[in-house]
């Protein structure tokens, strides 16, 4: 038997949660969520309190684990949107049962 890594004793809950989870995400995804694709400067309209370099983290993290697209746009000026996938939308049921309970 071999012996097993602290990450395969973590709770199985631990990869999800930390998908969506952190202080900006949330709201990040609920902005992105609601409304149609944001722009940049959109969502940090929406979300004042976030430093344009967390919100860029924050965004490429969300991106990188499929729950929101970026799609750039060959224009002068530049134009990139977010929007959220069909990943996402399968966490809409989720998210609302925990607001819910919340």
């Amino acid at each position: 038997m071999t012996k097993k890594t602290q990450k395969e004793t973590d709770c199985p809950l631990a990869p999800a949660l930390a998908v969506f989870a952190g202080q900006w995400k949330p709201e990040i995804l609920w902005h992105v969520g609601t409304g149609g694709a944001k722009r940049f400067g959109e969502i940090r309209r929406l979300i004042p309190a976030i430093s344009p370099k967390m919100l860029t983290q924050q965004l490429k993290q969300l991106e990188r684990d499929g729950l929101v697209t970026r799609t750039q746009y060959h224009e002068i000026p530049p134009r990139v949107e977010y929007a959220v996938t069909d990943l996402y939308r399968t966490l809409v049921p989720i998210l609302g049962a925990i607001h819910k309970w919340g």
